[in-house]
């Protein structure tokens, strides 16, 4: 070998040492700390004082703190500014030993939670608290992470804003994510399975702007260990939050409703997939104005589609797009009165483009009793109902327009007119509705 060839050669694997060097050779905390370095071990023994200095520690360095696969014992870690928890997906575990939580924050920003998994152990936790309990935190992240088997709330958050996603939440006793006085957040793409009272919960403690967006996730096996008519047992419940959108989530097996509203002003229900709901799948009720119920799919529930509670304020609404099936009673051990409805409104509301099949009560009800005011029902597609439309006529209901719809085999009748349950009026597409100035009935096909 010459000199030169010999000297490029040399230069060259120096050049490449020297590149290398610096990668190899840099200190950890430029990219984060190493918790075992601060003395964290995974394994048996109860990590929760050394796991509090090495997240103070490296919070205040504003680095992640990088926690290794195994499990680390510990409860109540309290996590401050710029905390930042880094973990390898599906193998490094924090499992809880003591309370009232495992993690918690409050008057935080930045708190990053990445790649963990979380055990509650089924340690029962305090009302209202969740195993991660966050309040008033900005710029909260929780992304990839499991949680398993929270004796309460999985995930409790109170004022807080950021971003909830990708993550697992199973067997959460009371509720996967619990949301009170939100902030605009993003809830997305998460698994939520076999939760005791409900799986995303939207709360204001009064009725107020709140923004949050809950899209794409799945949500499954939904019961509701607490009772009561309907608070408990819906994937989404959201609660005098205004300015919610709930889109395209797909949504099974619910002890009630797929996606419940109740006094949220201005909520968008949007192309979500909903099957198998032990009473209405999707329901905007008492003192709302505003919802926008469209392109859904929902097939197998009690009831369809819910827009209702007149009496208390619930108005507004447009209910479009959306493919109705399969409905009938689903608690045959105490079958409510009316179960069977595919869509049903009250105020103010258009209901247009949607398909209702295999309704055996109502394909879609217009009012209820003097609950009636400013309905168009137009373009819709019934088939196989027991009536097809049937629209309040009790003294005092309000104006309806009933034009251009398709009802076939609706074995008790295309369009009648009802006072509450009962029908007082023939078909009337056949019989017409002079006597009822305030409805317009007008080219709708019946066969």
């Amino acid at each position: 070998m010459d000199l030169h060839r010999r000297a490029l050669l040399l230069g060259t694997a120096a050049t490449a040492a020297a590149l290398a060097m610096p990668a190899m050779a840099a200190p950890l905390g430029n990219y984060g700390l190493d918790a075992t370095l601060l003395g964290v071990r995974p394994g048996t023994d109860e990590q929760t004082a050394r796991l509090q200095r090495a997240i103070d520690q490296a919070a205040r360095s504003r680095v992640p703190l990088l926690l290794s696969p195994g499990l680390y014992r510990a409860g109540d870690l309290k996590l401050p500014a710029g905390a930042q928890l880094l973990g390898v997906r599906g193998a490094t575990r924090l499992a809880l030993t003591r309370g009232p939580s495992l993690l918690s924050s409050e008057g935080s920003d930045s708190i990053t939670l990445s790649g963990l998994t979380f055990e509650g152990g089924n340690i029962a936790l305090p009302q209202n608290i969740g195993l991660l309990n966050l309040t008033a935190v900005k710029g909260l992240r929780i992304a990839d992470c499991t949680v398993l088997n929270a004796n309460g709330n999985a995930i409790a958050l109170a004022g807080c804003d950021g971003d909830i996603s990708r993550n697992t939440v199973t067997g959460a006793a009371d509720n996967a994510l619990y949301c009170v006085d939100s902030k605009g957040l993003v809830i997305s793409a998460n698994t939520i399975r076999g939760a005791g009272n409900g799986g995303i919960r939207v709360w204001q403690g009064a009725k107020r702007h709140d923004g949050t967006i809950v899209a794409d996730n799945t949500i499954e096996d939904i019961e509701s260990r607490g009772g009561g008519t309907g608070q408990n047992g819906n994937a989404v419940n959201v609660f005098r939050a205004a300015d919610v959108i709930v889109r395209n989530n797909i949504i099974r097996r619910c002890a009630f409703t797929a996606v419940r509203s109740n006094g949220a002003n201005n909520i968008q229900i949007i192309g979500n997939n909903c099957a198998v709901m032990k009473e209405t799948a999707m329901y905007a009720e008492f003192d709302f104005e505003g919802a926008v119920v469209a392109d859904n799919v929902i097939d197998t529930a009690e009831n369809g589609i819910a827009i209702t509670n007149f009496n208390n304020g619930g108005r507004l609404s447009t209910v479009h797009g959306n493919l109705v099936r399969n409905v009938g009673v689903r608690r045959p051990d105490n079958p409510p009165e009316g179960a069977g409805l595919g869509i049903s409104i009250e105020a103010e509301t258009a209901v247009t483009g949607n398909t209702v099949e295999t309704a055996p009560n109502i394909g879609i009800r217009a009012g209820w009793g003097p609950y009636l005011r400013n309905v168009s029902i137009g373009g819709n597609v019934v088939r196989n109902a027991g009536y097809g439309i049937a629209v309040s006529v009790v003294r005092g209901a309000g104006d309806a327009a009933i034009t251009g719809n398709v009802l076939i085999g609706a074995r008790l009748g295309a369009i009648v007119g009802m006072e509450w349950t009962k029908t007082v009026t023939g078909d009337l597409i056949k019989d017409g509705a002079s006597t009822y100035p305030q409805l317009t009935i007008a080219n709708n096909q019946a066969r």
